[in-house]
């Protein structure tokens, strides 16, 4: 038996140390828009800094959409004590079939940069992924230039694996992504 397709229905709220994800939720959205219209946080991603509210709400129906096809999960990132609004993290792709693999990604608020919060996150996401999801693969793709994200993905075992050349394009032009990549931790599926 194939190992059977994740749930990714009702709370799946995790705890990381000081910090407590749960799925975005339309309620985001304003706090969404202040973290993503900061050019400098934007500054790796695949998205303009953004100017108003519906953008923000667009970016979290394409996460619950995602997460209604059982296809992606995307959380909020709040502090436990405070429930300041950090950042968002999750699986951008959850691919099962021919390989049950998960694309992971994460951005914070410019305040919370550099203060260790990824390092306290990432390895709950990691261990949804392996345990909850069932995945065999866990990746990432990160824009040239963006050292503190490859360090991070080191850190915490994933390997650089090579370099998509002009595998995207936005902001106007086409653009590189480093793979990283983290197999082996994951259950394989039962035959």
């Amino acid at each position: 038996m194939i190992t059977p397709d994740p749930d990714l229905g009702g709370d799946l709220g995790l705890v990381a140390g000081r910090y407590a994800l749960r799925p975005l939720e339309m309620s985001d959205a304003a706090e969404l828009l202040a973290e993503f219209s900061d050019p400098d946080v934007v500054e790796w991603m695949d998205i303009e800094p953004l100017g108003h509210i519906d953008e923000a709400r667009a970016i979290i129906g394409w996460a619950q959409d995602q997460r209604a096809l059982g296809a992606g999960l995307r959380w909020s990132i709040r502090d436990r004590s405070s429930g300041e609004f950090l950042g968002t993290c999750g699986f951008n792709r959850i691919v099962l079939e021919r390989g049950r693999r998960g694309e992971i990604a994460y951005d914070l608020m410019r305040r919370w940069q550099g203060r260790g919060v990824m390092s306290s996150v990432l390895p709950a996401i990691l261990a949804f992924g392996w345990r909850q999801l069932g995945l065999h693969r866990l990746e990432a793709l990160v824009t040239p230039g963006n050292l503190r994200s490859c360090a991070l993905l080191e850190r915490h075992g994933f390997v650089r694996e090579g370099v998509l050349a002009g595998y995207g394009f936005w902001k106007g032009r086409y653009v590189d992504q480093i793979v990283y990549g983290l197999t082996g931790a994951g259950a394989a599926p039962t035959l």
